[in-house]
């Protein structure tokens, strides 16, 4: 299926704050939502396997999890919907490049007047082990410049994350450079278990809500 372009205008001026609101969640019964997932990571065939497109492979395998196809382009971000259990879910793959990532979160949010509690930003980390994934309500961005500019396009930091660890270089190698790297022989061969995890928390996320989703994956792959 052939992408489609919307040229909608975006209501995103870049520094009005988006507030968080209850009415979004659907866990336990309550009214059914939008949700919207979205992985971070570099257009273009060099920084496909890069460990800082650790995002776009795991909205990559949601969307095949799910058998939908990125047939839209909103707001310079390729865009999958789908539903789920009554939810609408929008899966968005930001084209601008790392560093903005925020001009098409902020847009979209916007657009579809989404909460921010059923937002999830996926997207690498090299604070935490490798594959180890941490779930978290919201806070800084930790140096993560996708992350950092969410949150100036947001005007607030109280959005959920998705990190997904890849670890910090050995010796002198700085993480700038690092994480744009593919990863390693061996990372890839355990990769496909850890962004099934990332899908089933994802999933976990939507049906279950984020506090379910934290318990239940934070932390490194099971041995076992």
């Amino acid at each position: 299926m052939g992408m489609r372009s919307n040229n909608t205008k975006s209501q995103d001026n870049g520094d009005s704050s988006i507030q968080m609101s209850q009415d979004g969640t659907q866990a336990g019964g309550l009214r059914k939502a939008t949700f919207l997932i979205v992985g971070l990571g570099n257009p273009g065939r060099q920084y496909q396997n890069n460990r800082h497109n650790v995002g776009f492979m795991l909205v990559d395998r949601l969307a095949s999890h799910l058998g939908v196809s990125y047939s839209r382009v909103q707001f310079r971000a390729l865009t999958a919907e789908h539903r789920l259990a009554g939810n609408r879910l929008i899966l968005a793959k930001p084209q601008t490049y790392m560093n903005d990532s925020g001009v098409a979160v902020g847009s979209l949010v916007r657009f579809y007047k989404i909460p921010l509690n059923c937002v999830l930003v996926a997207h690498d980390d090299v604070d935490l082990p490798f594959g180890t994934l941490r779930i978290r309500p919201g806070g800084g961005s930790a140096g993560q410049k996708g992350v950092a500019s969410i949150i100036t396009r947001l005007g607030t930091q109280d959005f959920p994350r998705l990190r997904i660890g890849v670890s910090r270089p050995s010796g002198n190698l700085v993480a700038s450079v690092y994480v744009l790297q593919d990863f390693s022989h061996q990372e890839t061969i355990q990769l496909p278990e850890i962004l099934e995890r990332a899908v089933d928390a994802s999933l976990t996320f939507i049906s279950a809500g984020l506090e379910k989703a934290m318990n239940q994956y934070n932390g490194p792959i099971p041995e076992g």
